[in-house]
């Protein structure tokens, strides 16, 4: 059956006093059924954050609408997406007095395919009939002692150093990027990038219902309302984008 997508992007500044997180979504140019989505959530200092961030989209963006699948892979445009970001950001330390960190989320979708790649503690998920089908792993130290199991997932919502990351873009060390990616795509599978200001507040089965249950714009609303209610005034930014798979209307 003919598929269309059902996408949104949304950002909340939360209480923090600067929005340092960016989001985009883009069609390619030239090439009908192929969309990008591409999520920052910038660190470093009064405006170095939002900067960081900013080259992330940009590049993703330039990246993009170059990309030709006959002479480069899925594959190889988002890692070249997260490297390229990297150097950049690296870069602006001598150009600014900040030091510039983000995470990094992209995500290609193509006809009955979908590929994704990340670094930092920003997610991306894949809801399928209600459920996740596939989540990104936090590359985050209290990720690291949940996965070897030197901490339970109940102690890690308390944990005292919870928003330390083992990789970012713009560090000393090269980025570590997670590639992955599903194929038989169907009406009803939803993708969500988020930063760490959403995702922290929800546990992931609440946010399958809500992309499930609604269309993307109304699913964001909801989504940020109730992490603003449960952040009690101490709400990180937040930002997402939700691309949902519907069917296409009859001609």
């Amino acid at each position: 059956m003919p598929l269309t997508v059902d996408s949104v992007v949304a950002m909340h500044q939360g209480d923090r006093k600067e929005q340092q997180d960016r989001v985009g979504l883009f069609p390619h140019p030239s090439r009908p059924g192929m969309l990008l989505a591409v999520l920052a959530d910038g660190m470093g200092g009064h405006s170095g954050g939002a900067m960081a961030a900013e080259q992330v989209v940009i590049k993703a963006k330039q990246n993009f609408e170059a990309y030709s699948p006959g002479s480069e892979s899925p594959e190889e445009l988002l890692r070249a997406i997260i490297e390229e970001a990297h150097v950049v950001i690296k870069l602006t330390r001598f150009t600014s007095e900040q030091d510039p960190h983000s995470t990094a989320c992209v995500l290609l979708m193509q006809p009955g395919k979908v590929h994704w790649a990340h670094c930092g503690d920003s997610r991306i998920y894949h809801f399928r009939d209600g459920q996740v089908a596939n989540r990104s792993n936090d590359h985050s130290l209290v990720a690291e002692l949940v996965r070897t199991g030197q901490l339970s997932e109940a102690d890690a919502e308390t944990y005292p150093h919870k928003n330390l990351l083992l990789s970012c873009l713009g560090a000393e060390r090269e980025p570590r990027i997670e590639i992955g990616s599903c194929t038989g795509m169907r009406a009803g599978d939803s993708f969500l990038l988020c930063s760490d200001g959403l995702w922290g507040h929800f546990a992931d089965d609440e946010i399958a219902e809500a992309l499930s249950m609604n269309v993307a714009r109304q699913a964001a609303r909801g989504l940020i309302d109730q992490a603003r209610v449960r952040a009690q005034g101490t709400g990180d930014n937040i930002s997402m984008a939700i691309v949902r798979l519907v069917e296409a209307p009859a001609q």
